[in-house]
């Protein structure tokens, strides 16, 4: 019988140490050959991910380059920049993970955007962390450097 199967991939499982976009792809790449699994048996696979360190890191590199004639992106667009480079990674790996199993399935990637009331209490006090882990020193230094952001 075919199943719907969703999967929730963490960003911190996608970025697991090394930061770089070679070491992402290739931790998606592994999850991908595990998942392949759900399609070889004719289920239906919707893999939902998270981002939180890879917008954070993003977050930094656009504020230390930020200048007058290439301001920083604002955080939204951030959020959108990784959930888009994360979708076209695994839909690259499923793609070459399908074409070299000979299974002909398409692959599609979905960025999605969530309606919020400006007005909740939530605001007040915003707990989600973005970016990387930080030693007490890195904190100061950051939080020196990052009038804008809370670190914590």
């Amino acid at each position: 019988m075919k199943k719907r199967v969703v999967v929730a991939l963490g960003g911190n499982a996608i970025l697991d140490g090394d930061a770089s976009a070679e070491a992402q792809q290739a931790n998606i790449e592994k999850t991908v050959a595990y998942l392949l699994n759900f399609i070889q048996n004719g289920d239906e696979l919707v893999i939902a991910h998270g981002n939180g360190p890879q917008v954070g890191n993003l977050i930094l590199q656009q504020a230390a380059s930020d200048s007058e004639e290439n301001p920083a992106m604002p955080l939204d667009a951030a959020v959108a920049m990784t959930q888009g480079s994360i979708g076209y990674w695994l839909q690259n790996a499923l793609d070459n993970a399908l074409a070299a199993h000979h299974i002909d399935r398409e692959v599609a990637t979905v960025l999605t955007q969530i309606i919020v009331d400006k007005q909740d209490d939530a605001f007040l006090n915003p707990t989600k962390p973005i970016g990387p882990f930080l030693s007490e020193a890195e904190v100061k230094t950051a939080a020196a450097n990052n009038k804008a952001f809370s670190f914590y």
